[in-house]
């Protein structure tokens, strides 16, 4: 009930957000450090975050650091409006950004034009493991939150009562034929089986995964196990947990997630790595 108040909440100042600005405001300009962000005035996830406290990620951005080189090419799939993706751009040689909900994509398109990022290539589409139309819920007091239509109805997916739309979904081995990437960060709110099933030949090619990990996404989102969920991921040698400060090897990974499952953790980005 405390979890249903405080959404409901969140919901409510968004909306005096919206209310407030003006219904015809599309987006909010904030400076962050160097950087500049177009957010949704109704965000209360990110946008919130960047409006409030001027940064959002940077530590998830350092921690990216020590895997990627100035030649690397970064794929980013849940790129959401850059907050994680720009900064890495400006790391690297060159990033593919993903991004399924329209109306978040109009916004990381702005921002990759007013930052004046040059070596990242957009696209607005949804990774899963066909080409498909697929059902997708577009979330207003969190964006970031969008996701494909849940298996399993929940209030947390659903308590701002997000639009319900139809994107275009790809399997990205076969969307982006022709690429290669080292460094894969992925961040798509339950859909990340689908993704990782419709990649094969990208994994085999990249060093480092990172990955989001919530148990109720893989039970009410996608539907799946941790066996299900691991099966893309079986050429990867090791696991780093960092809200854990924990690594283990191949062989203890599926047992880490299913202890973490069974507590109910989560984490914002799983670390998978090859060995050299």
């Amino acid at each position: 009930m405390k979890g249903r108040l405080k959404l409901w909440l969140r919901a409510t100042r968004a909306g005096w957000s919206r209310n407030l600005v003006g219904a015809h405001v599309r987006a909010l300009l904030v400076q962050s450090g160097d950087m500049r962000y177009a957010v949704d005035p109704e965000d209360f996830g990110v946008g919130w975050r960047l409006r409030k406290d001027g940064h959002y990620g940077l530590d998830e951005v350092e921690s990216f650091k020590p895997y990627i080189r100035a030649d690397s090419r970064l794929l980013v799939v849940g790129a959401h409006v850059g907050t994680l993706a720009l900064p890495l751009a400006r790391l690297c040689h060159e990033m593919v950004a993903i991004e399924a909900n329209p109306h978040t994509f109009s916004l990381l398109e702005t921002n990759i034009a007013l930052n004046d990022i040059r070596n990242c290539r957009a696209y607005n589409i949804a990774a899963s493991n066909r080409e498909e139309e697929l059902l997708f819920l577009l979330n207003r007091v969190n964006s970031g939150g969008s996701k494909r239509l849940p298996v399993e109805e929940d209030f947390r997916y659903t308590f701002d009562r997000p639009e319900q739309v139809t994107v275009k979904a790809h399997a990205l081995d076969q969307y982006l034929a022709g690429d290669r990437f080292d460094f894969i960060f992925m961040d798509i709110e339950g859909s990340e089986y689908f993704a990782l099933a419709g990649m094969p030949r990208l994994l085999e090619a990249c060093r480092t995964l990172v990955v989001e990990f919530i148990p109720h996404h893989l039970e009410k989102v996608s539907g799946v196990s941790v066996e299900q969920f691991l099966q893309p991921l079986h050429g990867f040698d090791t696991m780093t947990v960092p809200s854990k400060s924990l690594t283990v090897k191949r062989s203890a990974i599926a047992a880490t997630l299913a202890v973490m499952v069974a507590k109910g953790e989560s984490d914002a980005g799983l670390v998978f790595t090859r060995n050299a």
